[in-house]
């Protein structure tokens, strides 16, 4: 999970509220990540800084750089340069892959290259159920945990979930960078996706779609909404995506043969005015 206690993460910064009067607020930070694998530069990315392994080793992973049968010889991360060295036993050399970049959507802008579409030929994702009791369980826990969100806001978070519970919690300026680092600790500890549930804030676009795909992870949910193209590609691939979970509401675009209404959603109470998270960008 997010570690609120962690220094660097948010900074404290003075302003003047609508009336004019001085006020004090916590806002996020973010700093660069240089990525390298093995002798070679990947990739700068704007984040928050916690967690850069796992970033680090998500990322590449999620742009089929790590197989999974790669061996780690060394994960290493240089605060003062900013830096994070990822080096295996397998040589590797990507110069023309990454020449095929791709900028995608998001309030922290993300870069996927051009052949990760190819990783999803062939793919067959695990008909596991889920159970909408677990989802509006998981929906009511994640959404009031604590977290630099309802803290800081301007941020985005990603959950790795089994049934209904969350078992690992991560938050970036970019939705992208979020999920990556859920990648990151499933590549790192070996945790199965077969019986996984993604529960993001962001938007279910085409790129969230496709990693999730990539990752194994049968079902994506969202409090946000969706893009058409990514929709699309999750109905090709048969991913299950929910959006617009909110109180009692949700709705499946893609993979409705996944869901067991075990629950009647009259039974779930609405959701307040107050709610701890509001739907990301």
């Amino acid at each position: 999970m997010p570690d609120l206690s962690r220094p660097g993460l948010t900074r404290r910064v003075t302003g003047h509220d609508q009336t004019g009067a001085e006020t004090e607020i916590s806002v996020v930070e973010e700093r660069p990540l240089t990525i390298y694998l093995n002798r070679q530069e990947v990739v700068t990315a704007m984040t928050i800084g916690d967690y850069p392994d796992y970033l680090a080793l998500g990322f590449l992973r999620n742009q089929g750089m790590l197989r999974d049968d790669d061996v780690l010889t060394g994960v290493d991360y240089d605060e003062e340069i900013e830096a994070v060295v990822v080096r295996t036993q397998r040589q590797t050399s990507y110069e023309e892959k990454m020449a095929k970049k791709t900028r995608t959507s998001g309030c922290a802008v993300g870069t996927v290259f051009g052949d990760m579409m190819e990783g999803l030929e062939g793919l067959t994702l695990p008909q596991t159920e889920v159970r909408t009791s677990w989802l509006y369980a998981l929906a009511k826990q994640i959404n009031t945990t604590p977290s630099l969100y309802l803290e800081a806001g301007a941020i985005h978070g990603t959950v790795l979930c089994q049934q209904d519970r969350p078992l690992a919690y991560m938050e970036d300026v970019g939705r992208h960078n979020a999920v990556d680092k859920i990648a990151g600790v499933m590549f790192r500890h070996g945790v199965s996706a077969d019986d996984k549930i993604l529960y993001t804030t962001g938007r279910l676009t085409s790129e969230m779609v496709i990693k999730t795909a990539l990752m194994g992870i049968p079902v994506l949910a969202s409090r946000s909404g969706f893009t058409a193209w990514g929709v699309e590609i999750a109905r090709q691939v048969g991913l299950t995506v929910i959006g617009r979970m909110r109180g009692q509401r949700f709705v499946c675009l893609s993979g409705e043969e996944r869901l067991v209404r075990d629950v009647d959603p009259a039974s779930i109470p609405e959701e307040g005015r107050r709610s701890g998270r509001k739907a990301g960008a």
